[in-house]
C-alpha cells in the first residue's frame, strides 16, 4: 500500500465482492485498536453487529451490483474492545487482473445528529429482537425470511435494470453505449494477445423512403426484423448492436479480413432475399474494418464508416472492406 494512503486522514480498506478484507490502512487500525493480522483475510462482517450485517446486506451489496459504488452508507463497526464506532462508508468497485475488488473509504462520525440517533435506536431494537425470549423467535425468523426475499427481489430487479440500460428498446439488440464499451475491451484484448477482430457497420438502403412512403410503424417493423436477422447470423461471442437510426454495428472476435468479407456477403444476400411484408424488398450496405496495430476505437470505427460510404457511393446493396480501398493499383 502507498505510504500516503497508509496514513491517510481517514480509514481505507479493500474487500472482495464476498466481503473478505484484502488490505487495510494504518489509520483505521489505529483508530479501532486492531493489527493487520486481526483483520486481513477476515470478513468485514466480523466487526459488525447483527443489525449492521442486515443493513449491509440490504443496502451495500445491491447498490454495488447495480451502480458499482455506494455513497455515504451509515454503519457501525466494532473496535477491538467491542465498542460500536459510527462510520460513513463510501465504496467503489473495480476489476484488477480479472478479480473484482471494492475500495472502501471510512469516515468516522464525530458528532451525533438526529438521524444517527434514530438509526442507532432502530438498530438497537433489531438487536434486542434477535435476543428476545423463545415466544418472539418464530416472528423474528419470519421477518428475517421476508427481508431475504425482498433482498432477492431487489437483486433481480437490479439485474433487470442493468440489462435494460444496455439494450435498445425497439430492436432488443445491445445499444450504442454497450457497443462502445465492448469495442474498447476488444482493442485492449488485441493489444495484449494479438487476437484479431472485425467490425461491421450496416446501413439500410433508402430507409428514409420507407418511413416517408409507408410510415414509421412500418419503419419500426423493418428495424425489428433486420435485428432478428443479425441475431440469427451472430455467434455467441459476437456483439450486435443498434448504433443509431437505421445503422447497426457488429463486433466479430477472431475474424480476419477474408472471413469477415464472406460473412458480410452472406448477410447481405440473406437480407436482400428475405420476404419483407408491405415494402416488398430491402437491401443494406455494409462497411468492414479489421483491427490493425495502428487502430484505436476511433480509427477502426472511422475506417468501417469510410468503407460503408464507399458501398453507398458505388450503388448500395454491397459489401466493402477498408482494405480494398487502401489497396494501391499496380
Amino acid at each position: 500500500m502507498d505510504e500516503r494512503l497508509k496514513y491517510a486522514p481517514c480509514g481505507y480498506m479493500s474487500i472482495t465482492h464476498e466481503g473478505i478484507i484484502m488490505d487495510v490502512n494504518q489509520t483505521f487500525l489505529d483508530k479501532m485498536g486492531y493489527t493487520q493480522a486481526d483483520l486481513v483475510h477476515k470478513h468485514l462482517e466480523s466487526i459488525m453487529t447483527i443489525a449492521n450485517k442486515l443493513i449491509f446486506h440490504s443496502y451495500f451489496y445491491p447498490f454495488i451490483n447495480l451502480n458499482g459504488q455506494v455513497e455515504e452508507l451509515f454503519i457501525n463497526l466494532k473496535d477491538s474492545s467491542g465498542q460500536s464506532i459510527p462510520y460513513l462508508l463510501n465504496g467503489k468497485q473495480f476489476i484488477s487482473e480479472g478479480v473484482e475488488i471494492i475500495d472502501c473509504i471510512l469516515m468516522q462520525m464525530g458528532n451525533r445528529i438526529d438521524y444517527e440517533l434514530e438509526l442507532r435506536s432502530a438498530k438497537k431494537q433489531i438487536e434486542e429482537a434477535y435476543w428476545e425470549k423463545d415466544q418472539a423467535l418464530e416472528k423474528l425468523q419470519q421477518i428475517h425470511m421476508e427481508i431475504e426475499k425482498k433482498q432477492a427481489e431487489l437483486v433481480e430487479m437490479n439485474t433487470l435494470l442493468v440489462e435494460l440500460s444496455t439494450t435498445d428498446k425497439l430492436t432488443g439488440l445491445k445499444n450504442r453505449r454497450f457497443f462502445q464499451e465492448k469495442l474498447e475491451e476488444q482493442i485492449a484484448l488485441y493489444s495484449k494477445t494479438g487476437q484479431p477482430f472485425s467490425l461491421f457497420i450496416l446501413d439500410i438502403d433508402h430507409f428514409k423512403k420507407v418511413n416517408d412512403t409507408y410510415g414509421h410503424q412500418t419503419g419500426d417493423y423493418v428495424l425489428e426484423k433486420l435485428a432478428g436477422i443479425l441475431k440469427s447470423h451472430s455467434r455467441k461471442e459476437d456483439i450486435a448492436a443498434r448504433y443509431g437510426g437505421e445503422e447497426f454495428v457488429l463486433i466479430l472476435p477472431n475474424m480476419d479480413v477474408l472471413e469477415s468479407k464472406i460473412l458480410a456477403e452472406n448477410l447481405r444476400q440473406t437480407i436482400a432475399s428475405s420476404a419483407w411484408e408491405i415494402i416488398g424488398s430491402l437491401t443494406v450496405s455494409i462497411g468492414i474494418a479489421t483491427i490493425t496495430p495502428q487502430d484505436s476505437n476511433t480509427s477502426i470505427l472511422k475506417n468501417a464508416d469510410q468503407a460503408l460510404y464507399a458501398s453507398k457511393a458505388n450503388g448500395r446493396n454491397r459489401v466493402t472492406h477498408i482494405m480494398n480501398l487502401n489497396e494501391k493499383p499496380l
